[in-house]
């Protein structure tokens, strides 16, 4: 998906090659039998570290703090892209906002704890919170983001 907004948004003209995980995206990589590969930092940072891959760009706002001698695709010329991993957590939309307040403090709580934050930061992963209301607004300005980028590449749920 970030490959193809990065088509969109610069008429660059790349083949996308659909692979079935980050693994055999990475056997095709670093022998070069692709070019490039938009991945998550987690899954690419040991082996730009280690010199087997090259990092050109940082797909968030800002750089990583994990990686931060790789510059953002915006500041390589690319004015606005962000495009930033996350997870969300979800419950049924008609749990009752008690139950939705403690799963959430408890979470938030979990994820402040030294001994998860730490083992999150060691696999390149930034932990930030938000509120449901944060979370649905999130949902909606990404919505709008993508739309476009999934409506143009003809991208179906399989």
């Amino acid at each position: 998906m970030s490959g193809e907004l990065f088509k969109r948004i610069t008429s660059i003209d790349m083949t996308h090659v659909p692979y079935r995980g980050g693994g055999p995206a990475y056997n095709d990589l670093i022998p070069g039998r692709v070019d490039v590969m938009f991945a998550t930092m987690p899954s690419a940072l040991a082996q730009v570290h280690s010199g087997v891959l090259r990092g050109l760009a940082a797909t968030s706002a800002v750089r990583s703090p994990f990686a931060p001698n790789i510059p953002t695709v915006a500041e390589s010329g690319v004015a606005g892209f962000d495009v930033s991993d996350g997870f969300g957590l979800y419950v049924p939309a008609k749990t009752p906002a008690e139950i939705v307040r403690k799963v959430r403090d408890d979470t938030v709580s979990a994820l402040a704890h030294p001994t998860v934050k730490q083992r999150l930061e060691e696999i390149a992963m930034t932990v930030m919170t938000s509120t449901p209301s944060e979370l649905a607004a999130l949902l909606k300005s990404e919505t709008a983001k993508w739309g476009p980028s999934i409506k143009e590449a003809g991208i179906k749920a399989d």
